[in-house]
């Protein structure tokens, strides 16, 4: 659709009645407010699936809080932005469903008090993603970005899983709040290493940290709307909500420490440098979000005490960055989409002049940008001065902390100019559109969130004691006695803000040497993470073709094989493992007739393995059923010695059937003497594995829990006294019925194959008769 056309289109209705809906929730939430702020935790319980203990449970606390409100607050603002952003585009009534769908799924994963069901709240954000990145399926780049990102991110997300379950089994429970009120108990844990790494994974990946940054920046692929959401309240702070809800029950521990101290560090310096080599705006700030995330990651692995015992520093100034980030990195977003919306172009190379066309667009721009340089008397002062006052009361190495945040602060005030300034000054250059303001729509949320920031510096006091504190206390596991405020006098994190914005003006101005420098550098890279993605998606692709062509080769009996070695190998280790076996086994005794049946077994096992004909050996193999349906009659189970001889009488007729139209043993077709030495030591392995299991379970006393239930509710559950009956027809009629399906087509498909007549036999008995 062309550009007039589209600006043009009317806005649909529910395009703006749906901005009502996270409006109300915020304010909703706001009414928890004076609680929270009072230390209060707030839960709703709703039993779910009680029998695996997983109930749908929810907890507002302050760092559950603070979230709920940026994804309703923010969220109002951009479904508000996307009314008129989207206006034209096709099928907009289904990008607004994606949009409220991965709200809401944001919205259960930060107030979840149940580790499954922040785990399936965490892959709907994921899903909701996925087709939100993935909007405009026409574009390949677009695809190919939503792609990486849900495989990315629902790899970790499996990983994470897998933590929640060990992690639930080492406490005893999968509620949250349970957890966290007994923080100390997992950390001397004998499964917290691998617990920690697999949550780590989860969170890791979903906040785009080093060597998983990549998808981040090219989720650009999505509309303006939907970058300014992920990257500023929602999926990308997902990994980062993570590690500060567990930070008490995981963290002050060395390799907690150690972990997200160097990846962080690393994500953020890699990312500043990064950053500087993009010339579209989106990316520029892509990557800015990619370097803030590894400052909240590397600051969430400090202490949770000081020395001495004072608050942690480095925990309050992650909690105060994900407020002040969230801010203005929404806003700057929205900017940037306005931009591009009205001017045609996000190129910095191409853009100039704009602040006369678009006053409203420039004076949010000025509002988020001072903040994200961190001047005063911004909130993003505030926060800037809680990191360097952090990393300078870094438990250990403090210069690392110092140097990786100093970096990634220098390139904030050079992304704010390279947003705030550039853009709107300097003469117009020659554009796709002529430039004019965005609707009122458009620039209305980034004017108020600005503003936000503004006051929140301003008003120190009233933002810490009833939003940031609350939210530390959450991460710390007390009330933080802390004082925040905007001055704090001439001291080192001052000077370290001077240098930084004095350093961050000068790359703005030599940034075209310095972009070309690093630029070169980038590209001499041997290996990227988009790279890597690649060349493994190959090597996915390789190896699934591979195994296909040899598990999938059109051979029935290496379907049978592979099928009996991964049975045989899985009994095997686990027995060996596991250390499964009682010994010494229990004598088993058996009188002459039982033997002799078990002679006729291994006998009838001997021809089926020796047979040169298909015929002799099915009908071998049925001899071994009977034997075995025998040995059901002589310990009392006629009825499934019934049943056992009506199979194997009904699959060596129909089998025998079947064979008499296929074709005899035929070149490579035929077994070798080396197959059928293989075929019996597979059959053997899993027959010796299954008899030495079946032995050792029976050597133990029998557990009744499972018979006393069925014996007590055959009568009254399935009024049958027939125990096994009831257990078939009743207790496990879906597995029963499944069953029952499964042999139903079976017999349909040995009707067709012994109905089947070939086509030319009957063509020519056509001809014949002259029909």
């Amino acid at each position: 659709m062309a550009a007039a056309s589209k600006a043009d289109a009317p806005v649909p209705l529910f395009s703006r009645l749906v901005v009502l809906l996270p409006a109300t929730l915020f304010v909703w939430f706001l009414t928890f407010l004076p609680e929270v702020s009072g230390g209060a935790v707030l839960t709703w319980k709703v039993s779910w699936i009680p029998q695996l203990g997983i109930d749908l449970s929810f907890m507002v606390d302050g760092l559950s809080l603070l979230f709920a409100l940026l994804i309703t607050g923010i969220g109002s603002f951009i479904l508000l932005y996307a009314s008129d952003y989207m206006r034209g585009y096709p099928q907009v009534g289904r990008f607004t469903l994606f949009l409220v769908s991965f709200m809401l799924a944001m919205l259960g994963l930060v107030l979840s008090d149940n580790l499954i069901a922040l785990f399936v709240f965490w892959e709907l954000t994921t899903i909701t993603s996925f087709l939100l990145i993935g909007y405009t399926h026409e574009d390949a780049a677009a695809r190919r970005s939503a792609l990486q990102g849900l495989f990315v991110t629902g790899a970790g997300g499996l990983a994470m899983l897998a933590g929640f379950i060990l992690l639930g089994q080492a406490a005893g429970t999968y509620s949250l709040s349970e957890i966290l009120a007994n923080p100390d108990a997992l950390r001397g844990h004998a499964d917290y290493l691998p617990i920690l790494i697999l949550v780590l994974c989860g969170a890791f990946t979903k906040s785009a940290q080093f060597p998983f940054h990549f998808w981040l920046p090219n989720a650009m692929a999505a509309p303006t709307p939907v970058s300014a959401y992920l990257h500023s309240a929602t999926m990308v702070k997902a990994g980062v909500f993570l590690l500060a809800r567990f930070t008490p029950v995981l963290g002050d521990t060395e390799v907690w420490m150690a972990t997200l101290t160097i990846f962080g560090a690393v994500t953020t310096v890699y990312a500043s440098i990064i950053a500087l080599t993009r010339t579209d705006l989106k990316q520029v700030l892509a990557y800015t979000t990619v370097m803030a995330l590894g400052a909240c990651v590397m600051f969430l692995g400090a202490p949770t005490r000081a020395e001495g015992g004072d608050p942690s520093i480095g925990l309050i100034a992650a909690v105060t960055f994900i407020f002040v980030h969230a801010l203005y990195k929404a806003a700057l977003f929205m900017v940037a989409g306005n931009i591009d919306h009205e001017a045609g172009t996000r190129e910095l190379s191409r853009l100039g002049g704009l602040r006369r066309a678009m006053p409203w667009t420039f004076a949010a721009a000025a509002l988020a940008g001072l903040s994200m340089a961190g001047l005063p008397p911004f909130v993003g002062f505030i926060g800037k001065e809680l990191l360097y006052k952090g990393a300078l009361a870094w438990p250990a190495e403090p210069y690392i902390a110092v140097a990786a945040i100093v970096a990634a602060k220098v390139m904030m005030v050079t992304v704010a100019l390279l947003v705030a300034v550039l853009p709107f000054f300097g003469a117009q250059r020659d554009l796709p559109k002529r430039p004019h303001e965005a609707p009122i729509t458009m620039w209305i949320g980034p004017i108020v969130l600005g503003v936000i920031a503004l006051f929140g510096g301003l008003l120190p006091d009233l933002t810490a004691e009833t939003l940031l504190l609350p939210a530390a206390a959450a991460v710390m596991g007390y009330q933080p006695d802390y004082e925040v405020k905007l001055w704090h006098g001439v001291n080192i994190p001052l000077i370290l803000s001077g240098i930084t914005v004095a350093t961050g003006a000068l790359i703005y101005v030599k940034r075209a040497t310095l972009l070309a420098a690093l630029s070169r550098g980038v590209a001499a890279l041997p290996l990227t993470g988009d790279r890597a993605y690649d060349k493994v998606m190959v090597w996915l692709a390789e190896f699934a073709a591979w195994q296909t062509r040899w598990l999938q080769g059109g051979v029935q009996r290496r379907y049978i094989l592979v099928v009996f070695m991964t049975l045989g190998a899985a009994l095997a280790v686990t027995i060996l493992v596991r250390d499964a076996l009682v010994w010494p086994l229990p004598q088993v005794s058996a009188n002459f007739v039982e033997w002799g049946v078990a002679a006729l077994i291994v006998a009838a096992t001997i021809s089926t393995l020796l047979a040169d004909s298909r015929l002799l050996a099915i009908c071998s193999l049925g001899v071994v059923g009977a034997g075995v349906a025998l040995i059901f009659l002589l310990f009392g189970a006629p009825d499934v010695a019934m049943t056992q001889l009506l199979v194997e009488t009904l699959v060596v007729v129909i089998v025998a059937i079947v064979l008499l139209k296929l074709p005899d043993f035929r070149g490579e077709k035929r077994p070798t003497s080396a197959g059928r030495v293989r075929d019996a030591l597979v059959a053997g392995v899993v027959g010796v594995c299954t008899t030495l299991i079946v032995l050792s379970v029976t050597a133990q006393p029998p557990q009744r829990a499972i018979t006393d239930y069925f014996e007590e509710n055959s009568v009254p559950g399935g009024f049958g006294r027939n125990i096994v009956n009831v257990i078939l027809v009743d207790f496990r009629a879906l597995d029963t019925l499944g069953e029952v399906a499964v042999v139903a087509v079976a017999g349909v498909a040995a009707y067709a194959l012994i109905m089947l007549r070939p086509r030319r036999q009957s063509g020519k008995r056509g001809e014949e008769t002259g029909t």
